[in-house]
């Protein structure tokens, strides 16, 4: 199903201190006020820090995708970790509609298996690249079987979009990735490096306190400065981990961000016929700071 999504209201609400904790419980228990970690979780996209300067933002305002920002790459079915769907440059699979990027995978026979999908990988290679910063994206993410969107960085120079180094050597720094096959409540940061070979930081997990990712949407950061990079989501921090380290120099030159939906591959498990195809990536926004000294 197509869904055309309306921008959310953001509404804050004002409540006042009560002397009586009885009255207060009362007040929660009728529905009248948000719990601590309700308000938390509205406001926090509110909250400023001066010491960050926006510098790159797409807030998908128009009527198509931005091609001065953003990339459409293609790749044949099985290209990376034998997942199975083939990332195409058609507007079925990414397009913008109602203030929001849809990154849309589809299956497009009765079966499940290779080159049975079509999706998206957008990249913002050669347009948008920095080094260092606070990067975050307001995202609803899909669920089911076999179902693996991602929201992460490259290195600049990797040979696949016209550069000179193989991975891992340029860097990876998965913001998030959800697998629909493990859990809809859970996503994961990660990170990859060369050290005399493929290396990485271990998948560090981060679980909702109710619901799935799939029902509403969600910020997801990362800060990324020359000691260490963080993982945030709805602005808590779930893992942080150093970088002033020798053997990792992929994370001290210029990345830019890919966002996409796989289905299936080594790590993300099979789609089944309990997949809700089509499944949807939503974003409302993607946006880069950096410091401002």
């Amino acid at each position: 199903m197509n869904i055309s999504w309306r921008k959310d209201t953001v509404q804050q609400t004002l409540i006042t201190r009560s002397r009586s904790a009885s009255a207060l419980l009362s007040l929660v228990l009728c529905g009248l006020v948000t719990t601590n970690s309700q308000a938390e979780e509205s406001n926090h996209m509110e909250q400023k820090d001066d010491s960050w300067q926006l510098v790159w933002e797409d807030n998908f305002d128009g009527q198509e995708l931005d091609n001065t920002k953003w990339n459409r790459q293609t790749e044949p079915a099985g290209r990376f970790n034998d997942e199975w769907q083939r990332y195409t440059s058609d507007t079925q699979n990414a397009f913008v509609k109602d203030g929001y990027l849809t990154l849309q995978a589809n299956h497009h026979s009765n079966e499940h298996g290779l080159n049975q999908y079509s999706s998206a990988r957008l990249n913002t290679a050669g347009k948008g690249e920095w080094q260092y910063g606070r990067i975050v994206a307001r995202i609803k993410l899909p669920k089911g079987e076999g179902v693996w969107p991602a929201f992460w960085t490259l290195g600049a120079n990797i040979d696949e979009n016209g550069g000179d180094t193989p991975w891992p050597k340029t860097g990876e720094i998965d913001i998030l990735e959800l697998y629909g096959s493990k859990d809809d409540a859970v996503i994961e940061g990660n990170m990859h490096y060369y050290d005399n070979g493929h290396a990485h930081m271990g998948a560090v997990a981060y679980k909702l306190k109710d619901g799935i990712f799939a029902e509403d949407f969600h910020e997801f950061e990362l800060q990324w400065g020359p000691q260490q990079l963080i993982w945030k989501v709805d602005g808590n921090t779930f893992h942080s981990v150093r970088i002033d380290k020798p053997e990792m120099t992929e994370f001290h030159h210029k990345h830019f961000l890919l966002l996409n939906i796989a289905i299936g591959g080594k790590w993300a498990g099979r789609p089944d016929d309990t997949t809700p195809f089509p499944v949807q990536m939503v974003v409302d926004w993607v946006k880069v700071y950096q410091q401002r000294n």
